[in-house]
């Protein structure tokens, strides 16, 4: 490692990536040295994967390392720019949509496959007509499905393509204790790894940490006082149900994004990160807390009977609240204090009934849950009401135009927190009061997907290139 870069980027999940092969685009000249806490993507390893028990590994081989959370997820490409994230708050929607094709070129020139969904407009107006009636909104958004294991091929390519062809370095297993900065200027940062402690220079630095690393920039912030206000927090479950009472939805959208808001608080319910065929998996962060997530893969052979998704509510706290990722935590660690530290599941009938799910109830459940380890239990002792009950009520008007999914043997697992840090206060080119420091991505509070973190490295390479 040297002493100066032209550019530091902290975080190697789709922002980074893009920062640096939009920089290296037009200039391969530039000396960038990328800063991940977690592994290189080929030596990323989650071993729940194989034997469906998580051991803590440290860092999380699923949510840290190149291509981030990205790597292992389900690879969803979201392309209009009213999904995954807040660029529209700082373009026109023209200018969006120009980046968000920008960006999908550049995933097919990759290996992206080439299959859109949510583009049949005829079947997508019958389903918005369908859920008009029933105070639901369709949002319309096209998706480019690449599946996990497309994902990380993908991604992969773009690893080996910076390493080979560029003056992009990879620093794995390293964290970021400090940015630095003199008279309002950025100069670089403090890096820790397994030689050591050093400082490094850069004329630019970018941070792009993921929501694995939104904690960890929002103290960053503090020390640097850097503006921010607080995002909304999202917390539910995750459902599953058979594919037969979702197909009809997924085949044409791949992803429903449904929003109700419900009857008793008016609380904002929407469907997230929905996998047709897919499983239900596990995630650590910080090596304490355990979340639920999803993902599917793109080959049929890998598929399974089942279909799920979250289900989750936002709710915009006001001062003095100011820690929306503690408050997260503290529910996802409820949740973890009742199953022994994993993920609990739960019937939808046994908690309509008032009664915790057992083993010996779960095993009547036509519905086969894919996370083999999930703890049976009951999540009215997890989640506040306010969120419980929204999610219930939701359910109940989802049904209307997904018959069954309001059923006895419906799945729910918690707890699924996205963890969103404060947003950010930059300007249009995401750099924040302090010169030639930049903050993009999930982990900036700005975007909630790979698509539009995508799309904040371009438009900060584009910046430091024009600089």
């Amino acid at each position: 490692m040297k002493e100066k870069y032209d550019v530091i980027i902290v975080g190697a999940g789709p922002a980074g990536i893009f920062t640096a092969l939009e920089i290296t685009k037009f200039n391969k000249n530039m000396n960038i040295l990328i800063v991940d806490k977690g592994r290189n993507i080929e030596s990323r390893k989650c071993p729940a994967r194989i034997t469906g028990k998580c051991i803590n590994c440290n860092p999380c081989g699923i949510t840290s390392g190149w291509s981030g959370a990205g790597a292992f997820s389900d690879g969803k490409l979201s392309l209009s720019p009213e999904v995954g994230g807040r660029i529209l708050e700082y373009f026109s929607e023209d200018e969006c949509k120009k980046l968000i094709k920008y960006c999908d070129d550049i995933y097919l020139e990759f290996g992206a496959n080439k299959t859109v969904y949510g583009l049949n407009n005829e079947k997508i107006d019958k389903i918005k007509y369908e859920a008009s009636k029933y105070n639901i909104r369709l949002i319309e958004c096209p998706v480019r499905h690449l599946g996990t294991e497309l994902a990380y091929e993908v991604l992969k390519k773009m690893y080996y393509h910076l390493l080979d062809n560029t003056n992009v370095e990879f620093s794995e297993l390293t964290t970021v204790k400090d940015i630095l900065a003199d008279d309002g200027k950025v100069s670089g940062v403090t890096i820790e790894n397994r030689d050591g402690e050093k400082n490094v220079s850069a004329d630019y630095v970018v941070v792009a940490p993921g929501r694995g690393g939104a904690e960890w920039f929002t103290i960053q912030s503090q020390k640097l006082n850097l503006k921010t206000t607080n995002n909304a927090v999202d917390i539910g479950l995750r459902v599953e149900v058979p594919n037969s009472i979702m197909d009809h939805l997924t085949k044409d959208l791949y992803e429903a994004k449904l929003v109700y808001y419900s009857d008793t608080f008016d609380n904002k319910v929407r469907t997230f990160c929905m996998n047709p065929g897919g499983v239900v998996s596990e995630e650590h962060y910080d090596g304490t807390i355990a979340v639920v997530n999803g993902h599917s893969y793109e080959e049929k052979e890998l598929r399974t009977e089942n279909t799920n998704f979250a289900m989750l509510v936002s709710t915009s706290f006001t001062e003095p609240f100011n820690q929306p990722i503690t408050y997260g935590k503290y529910i996802a660690k409820l949740g973890n204090m009742l199953t022994g530290g994993g993920i609990m599941v739960q019937r939808l009938g046994d908690l309509l009934n008032g009664r915790r799910t057992d083993y010996s109830r779960l095993k009547k459940s036509t519905t086969i849950p894919t996370l083999k380890s999930a703890v049976p239990g009951d999540l009215s002792f997890v989640l506040p009401q306010r969120y419980l009950t929204s999610i219930v009520e939701a359910l109940k008007a989802f049904n209307n135009i997904a018959p069954g999914l309001y059923s006895k043997n419906t799945l729910l697992y918690g707890v699924e927190v996205k963890f969103y840090s404060s947003k950010f206060e930059t300007g249009d080119r995401f750099e924040t009061s302090i010169e030639h420091l930049y903050a993009i991505g999930d982990g900036a509070g700005i975007t909630r997907g790979l698509m539009q973190a995508s799309a904040t490295g371009v438009v900060v390479a584009r910046d430091i290139l024009g600089k």
